[in-house]
């Protein structure tokens, strides 16, 4: 009976200690993980910094340079005035390095800049890294001016991705300027 109880014991606490140490999914109303990721045009940009002032976007994407990734990048630049409509900060962001992400957003002509994370750090934070692959689901995250999340989504239609997101920025009612 002893060695049982020792035995239930010992795996309550391997348990506990393994949901511990991950972090919990990130739901509509947590607060947004705080990020300060270098950008394409070779700025560095925080969410601290729009917190009060507008709502942030991120869309993550897996890699620079593949199809996907690039339909949906072009999409938000060719939507870019039906985003700008709205009090938003909006970004695409992978773990490419940031040279990388420069010559992508280069190479299409982006009018606003994709946020590089090499350490992969954000992307934990955030739930978005895809530890068997080493990139990031293709996920979208609305952040409204409190610093808390508005929407998450998991479900991106890349070649519509830029009027998708302007949809979803007015159904949450984010201010217009």
């Amino acid at each position: 009976m002893k060695a049982i109880f020792c035995g239930f014991a010992c795996l309550t606490l391997l348990v506990m200690a393994t949901g511990a140490s991950s972090a919990a999914e990130l739901k509509v109303g947590d607060e947004a993980p705080a990020f300060s990721l270098k950008g394409s045009d070779g700025k560095t940009y925080s969410l601290k910094d729009f917190k009060g002032k507008k709502a942030v976007v991120i869309a993550w994407f897996p890699k620079a340079f593949t199809g996907g990734c690039t339909k949906e990048c072009k999409s938000m630049r060719d939507d870019g005035n039906g985003l700008r409509k709205y009090q938003v900060a909006y970004f695409t962001a992978s773990v490419d390095e940031p040279q990388k992400n420069k010559e992508f957003a280069e190479s299409l002509s982006l009018d606003y800049p994709i946020l590089s994370d090499p350490d992969k750090s954000v992307a934990q934070e955030y739930g978005v890294l895809n530890p068997d692959r080493g990139v990031t689901n293709r996920w979208t995250f609305y952040i409204g001016k409190d610093g808390k999340i508005l929407f998450i989504d998991k479900s991106v239609n890349t070649t519509e991705h830029g009027k998708d997101i302007a949809h979803k920025l007015d159904e949450l009612g984010v201010e217009k300027k």
